[in-house]
């Protein structure tokens, strides 16, 4: 079952903002709702009253003609009230649509732009997944809610009408059909919240089934399947999948049939109390054919809009619930400053960076990943950070990025701390090559650019030709124009892992920022491939402060410093020759992999 959780954000808060949203984007959607509510209820009210009215006509032998106006003038009047509905209800159809894009819109600039701390916060991740939920598509809240408020408005103007038309009969009748419409409402609202409440766990079986689905026909795991001999195991997962979820779906059908057994009971009992009410007092001629037949249609209607109004109002409360999530999201604090932040430092001696006494735990991890470290990375320095997988490497690039804050001590850019800065200025001083690639299906050029117009093509060829690529993309079809990726275009190439690298060398080296930080840069590059960049290396930093993460430490050999790391401190620091001849654990681990290029050595 879910937990019971208080919205942030208030019914009347989630409608103000969506109402705030209309108005900025479309105004025509809460007044187009308003109108169709209103054009609905009056059609409604055209239906009860076509029958009756031609009936008193002939009740009193109204002249042939007086009978045909009648008629005439219903016909003429529900074609106009079923037309005006219609062209109302089109037009706003597509404004609806623009009021959800535009939150879809406000949704992606916060999460393209939110502090890369909060993208580590399982709590912001699960908040994002939910608000992007709620806008979905034209059934989900951010957009649906506007048939929810034009159907409510409707209801509550039936409700009105249809109270005063029935005012007139005994009191207890209209309680009687109150009462039991909202017994039965509230049986629904059980089975629906039911429901609710284990829509997640009908979520978690399609999720699944759609993964393992995902996977066997996925061209990644195509060569594993045939060559393991997975389809077997594969599909004894899908079966017992499928078991639990039609094991799910069979107890939702018990429920589901329950809810609506007691709601047709309930249903047939206020029925024929109304329609035994009605009957007697026409038969002891207290009603006419017309009014029985007007009263008739009109308790059933009646229903209808008490019904509705209770059925809307919690479709309302389920909806705004979804749009307090959105709210939510879009409200996230931002633990960085951005436009509110400092100016960078002036950079005319270039660029510093000190850890003062740095430590770093992620959030929910037991012990700290960087533990007190104090460095200083001088201006046009070349450092190098080696060490085992593990040993915070990645860790400290987020931290002289700006990725991430210390939970002790301060990072200094030219001797002012990070955390007063504004962020974005502060990462546009870095070029930079993660572990993790942000490839594009889009060309070649653009990806290293990182820019569809005013392209500089000459720098994008030389920025190719250091990263060791300019030879493989002219073999390519078009060249630079070339599409990477085939998710998109069909014409698209797929490079292969040592070229992704060097395309996204490529794209730092186009950046030109003054401080260069090159994470693994060559993890997939073959033993020449990667002697080939260190060659180039020289030209890269000229400059310019480096940082240059690696767990192979032949590659440390052109930077001017190295630090070992070791369990998330700084173990051993100098160059290369005076580590090896510390005989420390550089010098272990360097012995160990130099063996793999000795010949004829035993291992």
């Amino acid at each position: 079952m879910k937990e019971k959780t208080r919205p942030k954000y208030s019914l009347f808060r989630c409608l103000g903002y969506m109402l705030s949203v209309a108005w900025q984007t479309r105004k025509r959607v809460p007044l187009m709702c308003l109108a169709l509510a209103a054009l609905r209820t009056a059609q409604s009210l055209a239906e009860l009253y076509i029958a009756p009215t031609i009936l008193r006509q002939v009740e009193t032998a109204a002249p042939l003609g007086k009978l045909l106006g009648a008629v005439v003038f219903f016909t003429l009047a529900l074609m106009a009230l079923s037309a005006a509905v219609s062209y109302v209800d089109d037009n706003t159809f597509y404004s609806r649509i623009d009021v959800r894009c535009r939150i879809v819109m406000d949704m992606s600039d916060k999460g393209g732009a939110t502090s890369y701390a909060n993208t580590l916060d399982p709590a912001f991740l699960t908040l994002r997944e939910k608000a992007y939920d709620a806008a979905d598509g034209n059934s989900e809240a951010t957009e649906h809610i506007w048939t929810t408020l034009t159907d409510l408005t409707n209801d509550l103007m039936g409700f009105a009408v249809y109270l005063l038309l029935l005012w007139d009969l005994d009191g207890r009748l209209l309680a009687v059909v109150t009462a039991t419409t909202a017994l039965g409402f509230f049986v629904t609202l059980r089975v629906q919240r039911w429901d609710y409440a284990h829509d997640e766990q009908l979520a978690g079986y399609r999720k699944r089934m759609e993964y393992v689905r995902g996977r066997a026909d996925s061209v990644q795991t195509a060569k594993d399947i045939r060559v393991f001999g997975l389809r077997p195991w594969l599909d004894q997962v899908q079966e017992r999948v499928m078991q639990a979820y039609w094991a799910f779906i069979l107890r939702r059908g018990k429920v589901l049939f329950l809810g609506n057994l007691a709601d047709a009971l309930l249903t047939v009992a206020r029925n024929g109390l109304a329609y035994f009410f009605l009957i007697r007092m026409a038969l002891a001629g207290e009603l006419s054919a017309s009014r029985f037949l007007l009263y008739f249609t009109a308790v059933t209607g009646f229903t209808a809009w008490v019904s509705g109004i209770l059925e809307k109002c919690a479709d309302m409360h389920r909806e705004c619930l979804d749009i307090s999530r959105v709210r939510e999201y879009l409200d996230w604090p931002e633990p960085f400053r951005f436009e509110d932040g400092a100016p960078i430092p002036d950079l005319s001696g270039g660029c510093e960076l000190r850890l003062d006494h740095v430590s770093y735990r992620y959030p929910g991890a037991e012990e700290d990943t960087i533990k007190g470290i104090d460095l200083t990375i001088r201006p046009g320095e070349k450092l190098a950070v080696v060490g085992l997988n593990g040993a915070g490497k990645t860790t400290l690039v987020k931290l002289l990025c700006g990725f991430l804050d210390p939970t002790e001590g301060r990072v200094l850019f030219n001797g002012v701390d990070v955390r007063g800065l504004d962020r974005r200025e502060y990462y546009a001083l870095f070029s930079a090559v993660f572990q993790e690639f942000s490839v594009m299906d889009v060309t070649v050029a653009e990806n290293v650019a990182q820019a569809v117009d005013s392209i500089d093509r000459e720098k994008v060829a030389r920025c190719l030709e250091q990263a060791g690529l300019m030879e493989a993309v002219q073999k390519l079809p078009r060249g630079l124009d070339t599409h990477v990726g085939r998710k998109v275009y069909l014409d698209g190439v797929e490079l292969s892992g040592g070229q992704t690298q060097r395309l996204m060398l490529a794209r730092a080296l186009y950046k030109d920022g003054p401080m260069l930080i090159l994470d693994e840069p060559t993890a997939a590059l073959d033993p020449i491939a990667e002697n080939d960049i260190y060659l180039k290396y020289s030209g890269m930093t000229a400059g310019k402060t480096s940082v240059f993460i690696s767990h192979r430490l032949a590659s440390t050999r052109f930077c001017d410093r190295i630090l070992f790391l070791a369990d998330g401190q700084i173990a051993e620091e100098g160059t290369h020759e005076s580590l090896l001849a510390q005989g420390g654990g550089y010098a272990d681990l360097f012995e160990v992999q130099s063996r793999y290029y000795r010949e004829g050595r035993d291992f």
